[in-house]
């Protein structure tokens, strides 16, 4: 062994949960990462499980994910949503029964999705528990982000907003799992000094983050991206490594484009005649069912997807990935006095929901990494700072993962509006938890929901949605009904009563964190 992987799968979805409506569209990106990236994944980590294999794997879970995860109300669609999919499928059996390129994948998705109905059952619904037994087995380590995925950088001025997304998120994270989460996903890798107060507050050890916020530290890193550095208070900066990165993400070189693969926009929700497949979908009109007959191709028609075909491409990509980074190791490992170490995070739903074949990729580059080579040993961040605790002291350099590497795609003229309410709402939530240092009844019921809704409109999903367009209004009535509640609810504290009745309604449809303190704003 020469050095060692760390592959990080950062698993997130904003809160979307809507109890007044029977059917929500934005529900199915929830139901949809759990049909394939989730279930997936807990389904091929079973297989390293059954066959004695010592892997090890990195994965956040956010909060707000694991929130949704663990939602009895989400938990019930879902198994309405996967019991749709499978009477779908099995209708395709039949419509498809004289075509002999189509029907063996309309049996294909009967037979997945009746598979991943079983795991889910088997679990009892609880795909966090699931993961919690992989890690409670030495097999994962589970790590946690910011509350609500709010880009910390954003809300440098405003540090008690930083503290209680970190501190929250904690709290959080022992509520799943009994301990500490060792380590952290920076919401978008974005880093500014001064975070690492707070991390060490909450008992972090290490955090993520980009190439060029590493290799611009004071002073400059003496082995790159390809050790850790320490900050000044003891917390580990990891920095991504690019070669791993380019591979999978690069829009020319990355291996989910290969015409081979299936391709992501074909799907009978959009091919199908609208009356046979409506009540498969959201009531607001045709979307995805992930039903998909069609490989990616390239230019012209599009071809009929060759499972077989395809899973053999992914079996080679991954012996390709495992020979670069056998190659990248042996050259660090003659230049370098410390095994180097190789950060390679990802998106968790690339691996299956933009990548259908990204779970099998990951499971044949598992597999063949510990059976076939003895130059990389797969390793988690925390257990490469174990075996290596000495490493060079530095400062970081602000930074982030995201277009042109700061905050571009969450601050500019699209989503700007966002900010001057998030900072008087930031500045009124500190002023609340500092007059009522010791709430009960209606008042504490409150002030944490203040709290909660303060939290959800500071999540980065909303500014990233609103410059990318993708559900642009969606996105901006999120940020604006969290804020104008948050008002309602300061209003109520302060100058009026806080109305009862409708505070049960509010804490109903944003139920997220439960046990909040909104203590630690002040």
């Amino acid at each position: 062994m020469q050095g060692y992987l760390s592959l990080i799968l950062h698993a997130h979805l904003p809160f979307v949960r809507h109890p007044e409506h029977e059917r929500f569209l934005e529900e199915n990106w929830l139901f949809e990462a759990i049909t394939e990236t989730y279930l997936p994944l807990v389904q091929v980590m079973d297989g390293w499980l059954r066959d004695g294999m010592q892997t090890e794997l990195t994965l956040t879970l956010t909060p707000t994910l694991a929130s949704m995860l663990l939602d009895p109300l989400l938990q019930e669609r879902y198994v309405r949503h996967l019991d749709a999919l499978i009477e779908l499928s099995e209708r395709e059996i039949h419509r498809t029964s004289w075509d002999k390129a189509f029907q063996p994948l309309a049996w294909m998705y009967h037979h997945r999705f009746s598979s991943l109905r079983e795991t889910y059952h088997h679990y009892g619904r609880n795909i966090v528990g699931a993961f919690r037994k992989f890690q409670e087995a030495g097999r994962l380590e589970i790590i946690t982000s910011a509350a609500t995925h709010a880009l910390l950088p954003l809300m440098a001025a405003h540090p008690s907003s930083i503290r209680a997304q970190i501190l929250v998120a904690r709290d959080h994270y022992r509520s799943c799992f009994d301990r500490d989460a060792t380590g952290i996903w920076l919401p978008e890798c974005a880093y500014v000094e001064g975070i690492e107060k707070v991390l060490q507050e909450a008992g972090i050890r290490w955090f993520i983050i980009d190439t060029h916020g590493l290799m611009y530290g004071r002073p400059r890193p003496r082995y790159g991206v390809f050790a850790p550095v320490f900050t000044h208070n003891g917390i580990a900066a990891f920095g991504r490594d690019l070669d791993s990165a380019r591979q999978v993400w690069s829009k020319h070189e990355g291996y989910p484009g290969d015409p081979r693969y299936r391709d992501f926009y074909r799907d009978v929700g959009f091919d199908l005649d609208y009356d046979y497949v409506r009540a498969y979908l959201p009531a607001t009109g045709r979307t995805f069912t992930g039903i998909k007959y069609h490989a990616i191709t390239g230019e012209g028609e599009k071809r009929i997807y060759d499972r077989n075909a395809a899973l053999q491409t992914a079996a080679e990509h991954a012996q390709h990935f495992m020979q670069a980074r056998i190659e990248q190791m042996q050259k660090l490992a003659g230049i370098m006095d410390r095994p180097p170490h190789l950060l390679s995070p990802y998106d968790a739903e690339l691996f299956g929901h933009w990548w259908y074949e990204g779970p099998e990729f990951l499971d044949y580059f598992f597999r063949k990494t510990y059976y076939d080579q003895d130059v990389i040993r797969l390793s988690t961040p925390w257990r490469y700072l174990q075996a290596n605790p000495t490493q060079q002291v530095a400062t970081p350099a602000a930074s982030s993962w995201g277009d042109e590497g700061y905050w571009k795609v969450w601050l500019n003229e699209k989503n700007e509006w966002i900010y001057p309410h998030l900072d008087i709402a930031q500045e009124r939530m500190t002023a609340l938890a500092r007059k009522f240092p010791k709430a009960d009844g209606v008042k504490l019921r409150a002030l944490k929901q203040a709290g909660r809704e303060l939290l959800l409109a500071q999540a980065s999903d909303w500014p990233f949605i609103l410059r990318t367009g993708t559900s642009p209004d969606y996105a901006r009535k999120r940020v604006t009904d969290h804020i104008l509640r948050f008002l309602a609810l300061h209003e109520q504290l302060t100058t009026t009563k806080v109305d009862g009745r409708w505070l049960a309604e509010v804490e109903e449809m944003d139920n997220i964190f439960p046990e909040i303190d909104y203590r630690y704003w002040a």
